[in-house]
């Protein structure tokens, strides 16, 4: 027990991360989930697209809110925070532009359009996400001042 201890101390931060990162997933799922089989009609191009950015706001604010708490303990408050929200969400929108131009080049512009191809470039995004999203966060966002 000693040694799974002493490696989640050793590497909490990444830990913490990865435990939040999964939560938020669950956040943008169940919430676009929810949208659509309450209020809006999935099978209604616009209703769909508006549950998209909606429950890409709401896991954004999730991950800001519980990567400040829990994996980065900033204790930034006032315009420090705003400051940090804001660098937040643009580098949230920063990885999400990367990753539309990726699965754009790759399957829409270069035709690698089969399931198995979509499946291999929408898992090489995640990663990549998920290890920018940490760059950013821990070096331009929650930086210790």
């Amino acid at each position: 027990m000693k040694k799974i201890i002493d490696l989640y101390k050793k590497y909490e931060e990444i830990i913490n991360y990865l435990v939040v990162g999964g939560l938020t997933t669950v956040v943008a799922i169940g919430s676009k989930l929810l949208l659509l089989f309450t209020v809006l009609d999935q099978t209604n191009g616009v209703e769909l697209q508006i549950s998209e950015v909606i429950s890409w706001i709401l896991a954004v604010l999730f991950a800001y809110f519980a990567n400040k708490a829990f994996v980065f303990k900033s204790k930034a408050k006032g315009k420090k925070q705003l400051r940090e929200v804001f660098d937040f969400f643009k580098g949230r929108v920063f990885t999400q532009l990367i990753q539309m131009f990726i699965m754009w080049f790759f399957v829409t512009f270069l035709k690698l359009n089969s399931d198995l191809w979509v499946i291999i470039f929408t898992l090489i995004c995640q990663v990549m996400q998920i290890v920018l999203n940490y760059i950013i966060s821990k070096f331009l966002v929650f930086k210790k001042s």
